[in-house]
């Protein structure tokens, strides 16, 4: 009897005691729980790994806007070096006419046969024809081929600038009949085709019979053509062939006609 009542009395005296590791066990988390809690942590995006991935999206953006930026460049001068390269030809063949026709310093030989600045011993040539019926100064002359290098360089407002000026100062003059045209020239290959247009007029109007009037009734067909005046601009290159049969010019415009499907 007496030991069962320390029996009772120890099992009430520690009851107290276990019961809260008892609650405190039951508060805890099981193994699997923590793992799986673990896990989901783990999986859970992290504020610093988004922002890496969105600064590689980024990059990788940036990287293919550059490509393209890059392939629009190139296009670019592909453009402006095939254009390049339309003018020098036109340029080319349209200066062996102005070979032909350029004021040179001439003396007068004793017939009186003008003569070239190579001396008495050069071939006769007839003077080149001048509104005013004198020669070029030296000055209209560095004038003019100041200009004319300012547009073979592709300088074209500072030719438009310059061939202006000169044609201020010597209007009459024997080289004013080339000056209009490559003023016209230098609006017409930046596109400025309504200026370009009055020049190409100017010059076929005044000097009809010019060397440079073939190429200038042309580029009046053709500025028309920039100028979406379609119906002028063939009646003009149509004109060109009558006009000025078997010139470059000429040849030109049937070519232009044929691609357009005359």
């Amino acid at each position: 009897m007496k030991k069962s009542h320390s029996l009772l009395l120890a099992s009430t005296v520690a009851l107290p005691l276990l019961m809260p590791f008892a609650a405190d066990a039951q508060r805890r988390p099981s193994m699997s729980d923590r793992v799986a809690a673990l896990e989901q942590q783990a999986n859970a995006p992290s504020p610093t790994l988004e922002l890496l991935r969105q600064m590689e999206e980024m990059r990788e953006e940036i990287r293919s806007l550059r490509a393209q930026v890059e392939e629009m460049q190139h296009q670019n001068e592909l453009a402006v070096q095939s254009a390049r390269t339309r003018y020098l030809d036109v340029d080319a063949r349209l200066q062996r006419l102005e070979n032909m026709t350029q004021p040179a310093e001439v003396g007068v030989d004793e017939n009186g046969n003008a003569l070239t600045s190579a001396g008495s011993g050069a071939a006769p040539v007839p003077a080149p024809p001048a509104a005013s019926g004198a020669p070029a100064t030296p000055d209209e002359r560095s004038n003019y081929e100041a200009a004319l290098a300012a547009l073979r360089a592709g300088q074209y407002a500072d030719a438009a600038r310059l061939f202006t000026t000169f044609l201020d100062k010597y209007p009459n003059g024997p080289y004013a009949p080339n000056a209009v045209y490559w003023l016209g020239e230098s609006y017409y290959v930046t596109g400025n085709y309504a200026l370009a247009l009055d020049e190409f007029k100017t010059l076929v109007q005044r000097w009809p019979r010019h060397d440079k009037a073939p190429g200038g009734l042309l580029k009046v067909g053709l500025s028309q053509l920039g100028l979406k005046q379609e119906g002028e601009g063939r009646r003009t290159l149509e004109a060109v062939s009558q006009q000025y049969p078997g010139t470059d010019a000429a040849r030109t415009a049937q070519q232009r006609l044929r691609n357009m499907g005359r």
